[in-house]
């Protein structure tokens, strides 16, 4: 008999050397249906469980053994070399966009930041692995609305009105067009205007959709006083 094809679970690996933290997101992953292959306490491990499992996405802590610095970003950034069709997610104690944007490097797709706090509301962490799983972003919505006060706006976007400067913010967030006129309340042809302004005053006119969306938002988040800066 016929019928809708069977859709595999997300493949998840997860790397954190806080075993509570690592325990949880793999609980809260796996209530929520995705299949978690395989979990890493360093660095090292990470990318040999990830590199043997290839699973869909790779939840990742920034600071991993064995230097506890900056390990689990490096880890990342070489299996987004390795893999190109992995999906990853960074969790952070700090909305450092220096990292973000290092991270994401030429390819936009696939790419996850997300402040740790962000574990404890299920739905959206859920929602933001898969939705980085299966090529699409997900910036942290706290680091953006705090780039995005007013008294903060970058002179690189002086040419955005306010309206389009909360388009870009929802768009940060992983919102489809519908979803952000649902949360502004406007009308989806009125997003759709509201991005294409947006492309056409970042220049960004002759790169694909998808894309594009993602580097607007870089764009806001790398011209807050010229360059980003790195947290202690």
């Amino acid at each position: 008999m016929g019928g809708a094809p069977v859709v595999p679970p997300v493949r998840v690996c997860v790397g954190d050397d806080d075993v509570l933290l690592r325990r949880g997101v793999v609980r809260v992953l796996r209530d929520a249906g995705l299949d978690v292959v395989a979990e890493a306490g360093d660095a090292p491990a990470l990318i040999a469980q990830t590199l043997a499992f290839r699973p869909d996405v790779a939840v990742v802590d920034i600071r991993m053994p064995p230097h506890h610095d900056d390990d689990g970003l490096r880890a990342a950034i070489e299996l987004r070399r390795r893999l190109p069709g992995l999906g990853v997610v960074v969790l952070t104690q700090h909305g450092d966009p220096e990292y973000a944007v290092e991270l994401i490097g030429e390819r936009a797709e696939g790419v996850g930041y997300l402040l740790k706090e962000r574990v404890g509301d299920v739905d959206d962490f859920v929602a933001a692995v898969v939705r980085v799983a299966r090529g699409g972003s997900a910036l942290d919505p706290s680091m953006v609305a705090d780039m995005m006060r007013p008294r903060r706006v970058p002179h690189g976007l002086a040419l955005l009105t306010e309206r389009e400067l909360a388009v870009l913010g929802a768009m940060a967030e992983g919102h489809s067009n519908a979803g952000i006129a649902g949360a502004l309340l406007v009308s989806v042809a009125a997003v759709e205007k509201h991005v294409t302004a947006i492309f056409r005053k970042l220049d960004l006119v002759s790169e694909p959709a998808g894309h594009r969306r993602v580097q607007a938002v870089l764009r806001f988040l790398t011209s807050r006083d010229g360059t980003p800066s790195r947290r202690p």
